[in-house]
């Protein structure tokens, strides 16, 4: 999760309201780990949370994640495994 003006392109061509699905579990991750901090940090949820549901922000942002509301970049030219081109 990274701004435009760092040298970041969109990860693949999404419809605007859904982000691309993430088949990476180590991106996975990082994507939930960035979003959880901005969850302690004071941001609103993007799902709705129910009284049953999650209730740490970790897993809050894991969810938020695999139901595609968190929009994402990654670095120009990574092409994952580990690999930079």
């Amino acid at each position: 999760m990274t701004d435009e003006s760092q040298g970041a392109e969109p990860v693949a061509d999404a419809s605007p309201d859904l982000a691309p699905v993430i088949t990476s579990r180590f991106l996975f991750v990082d994507v939930a780990a960035q979003r959880a901090k901005q969850l302690r940090r004071g941001a609103l949820p993007r799902v709705e949370r129910h009284p049953a549901g999650p209730h740490k922000l970790e897993r809050l942002a894991m969810e938020e994640v695999r139901q595609q509301v968190i929009q994402y970049t990654v670095p120009t030219g990574f092409l994952g495994k580990g690999t930079i081109s």
